[in-house]
């Protein structure tokens, strides 16, 4: 059984103290920025109400949904095709290429492609694929994945990406002003995209009213990709539907503001068919969403629209890292779609939360994140894939806390040995909680004892 472990990621991120520590400090300050940004909008929870309201709406209609949608891409001269899983998907867009005689591809803002393995997939078969949003192309040079579903390289400094510039580009040794460097990196994507005979993108929005679509960015790169090519592919999440275009504009106006603290993308692009003399080609990919579909208790994590917002805020994978995840789509919402498809491999990572909730309070679709990741902990228990450590634990938890009078005991003998051990004896190899914080300082008397002296007439 193959199976992945959280807290050994985890810590080897963390080893880096001083790294940890800016990665944590780099998102918080967008988190900040969505704060203000959603401040400005006096009518910002009445979005938030609308869009959950929608998006819920569309996924208990999404078969009806999706058939509208490939009428109307249809009608607009667009080929829709339909994949089951990764493999048929690699499989179509890899069969495309193969019949147009495509040895070079252009990509941009696509997760659902880092999802399905697609470059390493298509790079077997002898086809060159580069990214061209700068933090996806810097984590495809390091030959990484992306950390981040919005920002892929917020995990690596200046100074590194001056190091990779200067292996892979020849600019100058030491260089890390960000000016120079992204001169240099456009300079080397417009080659690529004078040379692709192929541009695929993602799909942020698709509108079933129209059989049309919208890719959001900041660069511009999904503008360019798909207008110097003849072929236009679109990876599409099932999840992506938004019945009419009216509905769109409480999205544009959520997305931006919830994701990097812009009032809105730099481009909004809308794609109705194919350019005249070209093609368009839709994928429209499951990939799990059905059996998330199935499942009323983590049913709506389908409203997500990828935003980030929840990995911005969350104090765990700020603390760890993306790749500490080991899947495509990290932080909370990561928590809940990858053990979905594979509850084995990713049982560790519903364990990754605090549940303090500040991921559903930021949610711009108002997704249910602590409940649903407090729930897959319980299924985890269920289907015994919990390890022997935690069952151990939680027996003696549950003990504990049926007992007023050991639970009262070990109240008192924790306090006086928090006050009066030596340091040696609470931080070792036996606390690894410890590692990377300090226990709190002991108040003077428990709360039991405040209320009986309360009680007796005391003073507070």
């Amino acid at each position: 059984m193959k199976t992945f472990d959280h807290p050994t990621a985890a810590a080897e991120f963390v080893a880096d103290d001083a790294h940890a520590h800016w990665h944590d400090q780099a998102l918080w300050f967008i988190r900040a920025k969505r704060d203000k940004a959603s401040q400005t909008l006096p009518e910002w929870e009445v979005l938030r109400e609308r869009a959950a309201a929608i998006k819920q709406h569309t996924i208990s209609h999404l078969g009806d949904y999706l058939e509208e949608f490939e009428r109307n891409a249809t009608r607009l001269g667009a080929v829709v095709h339909w994949a089951r899983d990764a493999a048929e998907h690699n499989a179509i867009v890899h069969g495309l290429l193969r019949e147009r005689g495509v040895r070079r591809m252009v990509k941009s803002k696509s997760m659902l492609t880092e999802e399905c393995g697609l470059n390493p997939y298509l790079e077997q078969q002898g086809i060159e694929v580069t990214d061209t949003d700068l933090g996806e192309w810097i984590v495809q040079l390091r030959r990484e994945h992306p950390s981040h579903i919005v920002l892929p390289a917020i995990h690596i400094k200046k100074e590194e990406v001056g190091e990779l510039f200067h292996r892979e580009l020849g600019t100058d040794e030491g260089a890390t002003d960000p000016t120079y460097l992204t001169e240099a990196a456009r300079h080397r994507l417009r080659e690529k995209f004078l040379q692709a005979e192929a541009g695929l993108t993602g799909v942020n929005f698709g509108i079933a009213e129209t059989g049309g679509f919208v890719v959001c960015t900041n660069e511009g790169n999904s503008d360019l990709g798909t207008s110097l090519p003849k072929l236009h592919i679109a990876s599409m999440g099932i999840e992506k539907l938004v019945p009419r275009l009216d509905d769109l504009g409480v999205f544009l106006r959520l997305l931006a503001r919830s994701a990097t603290g812009q009032p809105i993308t730099a481009y909004s692009t809308h794609y109705h068919g194919p350019r005249p003399g070209c093609e368009l080609h839709i994928v429209l990919v499951d990939n799990g969403r059905t059996k998330l579909l199935a499942s009323d208790d983590f049913r709506n994590s389908l409203r997500c629209i990828r935003c980030g917002a929840c990995l911005n805020t969350c104090p765990v994978y700020r603390r760890s890292g993306g790749h500490s995840y080991a899947a495509s789509v990290a932080g909370p919402i990561g928590s809940i779609v990858n053990p979905s498809r594979d509850a084995a491999k990713y049982h560790t990572l519903p364990f990754a939360c605090t549940l303090c909730g500040s991921c559903g309070d930021v949610c711009p679709v108002k997704i249910d994140l602590p409940n649903q990741l407090l729930t897959w902990r319980q299924r985890i228990a269920e289907l015994g894939l919990l390890e022997p450590s935690k069952r151990r634990l939680m027996g003696v938890a549950g003990k504990l806390l049926s007992s007023p009078r050991l639970y009262a005991f070990a109240g008192s003998a924790g306090r006086t040995v928090l006050r009066w051990a030596p340091r040696w004896l609470l931080y070792n190899r036996f606390n690894p909680w410890g590692r990377q914080r300090e226990l709190p300082t002991p108040p003077d008397e428990s709360f039991r004892q405040w209320h009986a002296r309360r009680g007796r007439g005391g003073k507070s």
